[in-house]
């Protein structure tokens, strides 16, 4: 019943009031949805590329991670190995590589005002760690790095994170090229390197989960050093914080480390270009939590990812996730549906700001035209009557009788809904009073 009705009544919508109303709603209506569509994101990539590090490195175990998670959202995860944190932030900052996103190590950069670089926060602690053969001092052990003046030192290889650091701590105490040998190895080149005794000792970046440091705090004729002026580098080096390594938390039953070690560390940042999708960095934001949330040997449970401690100024979507987590959509919809809805809410802007006045205002419009081309004819009607009133002699009985005829067949041909007939009822009876004026008021003719 409800749709028959509807069409009938639109069918009694003139044309021209149709095209009248309807046009010009039509055209605002398809303008708002055009200048809402501008601000449109496009649909999320369904590959994100990252820069991570060197082979069997700690940032290349949690990229193939974030691979797994990412994959359960269709989108695949690029990696593209580097030489390290330095190499990272160089391709970040380098708009002809192809890259999203990639691991940082915090105090390597220094931001600028053209900066084009957005941080999604602290992931977890990557610890300085300098081994040393025992037998550079059998009667004790090294708790300074000056002491490795003259020897031969590992530094990681160029582009890395690891030698950047180095090299900072290393000409704090006076070390130098000029007076040591410097070398640039890997971390797994520097494990054999030490453990032959090509080397003497090795700066390592990392957590504990890296394989060099593993091999490293298990290997024979090995020590790690406690740094004795481990506050000296965090007053001097502000991205540095000092950690302690507890007797014991590597292996109980081992007892390794034997006691108490000092350690210094940044943090390890994630890093994207400010033109990453938000839904991949909504992704990102996910994956982080899950890789790197669990407790471990320098954090406890839920310590991060967190918003501290970041080189560049953190993204939107990032910082929204730490204060409300998962974004709400994501919450009940999946991926792909939530990405969907979030763009399309854009187009409600026409919909509310444009659609709904035009439905409360077009049916106002339309009321407005045909009833005044109702109040136009009873306006020609009642100067036709003033005219009679003042001189009904001023034309012959049939003359006036014309002019009420062509009146009254200029309102037959008014196309009116049937909301409005009682008007027209109304009009056409006041033709009849008309004519009751000039049969009373004029002569008949002869």
């Amino acid at each position: 019943m409800g749709r028959p009705r509807i069409t009938k009544r639109l069918r009694e919508i003139p044309r021209r009031d149709f095209l009248a109303v309807g046009v010009p709603s039509l055209l605002l209506l398809l303008i708002g949805f055009w200048l809402a569509a501008q601000f449109i994101r496009p649909a999320p990539p369904s590959q994100l590329i990252m820069s991570t590090g060197g082979p069997s490195g700690a940032y290349q175990v949690f990229a193939a991670r974030y691979r797994e998670i990412l994959a359960r959202y269709h989108v695949d995860l690029v990696e593209k190995p580097s030489g390290g944190a330095t190499d990272n932030l160089a391709r970040l900052r380098d708009e002809n590589f192809e890259v999203d996103a990639g691991f940082v190590q915090g105090g390597l950069a220094h931001p600028g005002e053209d900066e084009t670089l957005l941080s999604l926060g602290s992931l977890y602690y990557e610890p300085v760690w300098v081994f040393y053969r025992s037998a550079l001092n059998p009667k004790g052990e090294l708790d300074r790095i000056s002491q490795l003046m003259g020897r031969r030192i590992a530094i990681g290889t160029a582009g890395s994170g690891t030698q950047r650091l180095a090299m900072d701590l290393l000409t704090a105490n006076g070390v130098a090229a000029e007076n040591s040998k410097l070398l640039e190895l890997g971390s797994l080149e520097s494990v054999e390197a030490l453990q032959k005794g090509s080397i003497d000792a090795v700066f390592v970046v990392g957590p504990t989960q890296s394989a060099a440091v593993w091999l490293l705090l298990y290997a024979e004729s090995v020590r790690l050093m406690s740094h004795a002026q481990a506050d000296a580098y965090t007053r001097r080096f502000p991205h540095l914080s000092k950690l302690t390594l507890p007797q014991g938390a590597v292996d109980l039953i081992r007892d390794i480390p034997p006691h108490d070690i000092t350690l210094v560390s940044p943090m390890a940042t994630l890093v994207v270009r400010e033109d990453t999708h938000p839904a991949l960095i909504d992704l990102l934001m996910l994956a982080a939590t899950e890789v790197h949330g669990g407790p471990g040997i320098f954090q406890r449970p839920g310590e991060f990812p967190n918003p501290a401690q970041v080189d560049f100024p953190l993204s939107k979507e990032a910082e929204r996730y730490y204060k409300s987590g998962k974004p709400f959509l994501q919450r009940y919809l999946p991926f792909w549906a939530a990405t969907l809805v979030d763009r399309m809410v854009v187009l409600l802007i026409p919909l509310l700001a444009i659609l709904l006045p035009i439905l409360k205002f077009a049916p106002t419009i339309y009321s407005w035209r045909v009833r005044s081309r109702i109040y136009r004819r009873y306006g020609e009607l009642k100067f036709l009557e003033a005219e009679v009133e003042e001189n009904p002699g001023q034309h012959k009985r049939s003359e006036w009788m014309e002019k009420i005829d062509a009146v009254e067949a200029d309102i037959n041909r008014i196309t009116t809904p049937l909301a409005f007939a009682d008007m027209l009822y109304t009009l056409r009876s006041h033709i009849g009073l008309v004519r009751e004026t000039v049969m009373r008021r004029t002569p008949p003719e002869g």
